[in-house]
């Protein structure tokens, strides 16, 4: 009776120590996740709609497309960003791209506007309709079609 009693005080101790460890490590999230969250929190309009491998796709009304992808093994990016939207981007446009890029990649809105906007500003007859900068630590590559211009924008794992 005594040696089932020691039996028994020893499983409850050890399931509340268990049940403890279980509570003190917390959940964590991806990261993909929570940037996301953040993003719908910090724009008015953004919804997150659904993920599928390592993109998260995005809603908003001043974009055509939107999503925030998160690197996976063997990949040279931290996290990519891309939008698309009309041809002739709106301020509209440029503000979503900027405040996104701002929260993604944890720099100021000024340095981002600006990178987004020399960006989609630059393609034309001169320079064409493919276009590919470096801007604060930031590969930037812009794209047009006849109706949509899209941005990519990306951080190498390095920095």
């Amino acid at each position: 009776m005594i040696f089932k009693l020691h039996v028994r005080g020893a499983m409850l101790v050890a399931a509340a120590i268990t049940g403890l460890v279980a509570l003190a490590v917390p959940a964590r999230a991806d990261q993909c996740d929570d940037i996301a969250k953040q993003l719908a929190g910090g724009i008015d309009g953004l919804k997150v709609n659904f993920k599928a491998a390592n993109i998260i796709y995005l809603t908003h009304p001043a974009a055509k497309e939107l999503s925030l992808g998160c690197s996976a093994q063997g990949q040279t990016y931290s996290n990519e960003l891309y939008a698309k939207g009309d041809r002739k981007p709106t301020p509209k446009f440029f503000d979503l791209v900027a405040s996104a890029a701002a929260i993604t990649f944890t720099l100021p809105k000024d340095d981002t506007t600006t990178g987004a906007t020399r960006c989609l500003k630059r393609m034309g007859l001169l320079r064409g309709d493919k276009v590919t900068m470096r801007y604060k630590r930031l590969n930037m590559e812009c794209t047009r079609t006849k109706t949509d211009a899209a941005i990519t924008i990306t951080r190498p794992k390095d920095e």
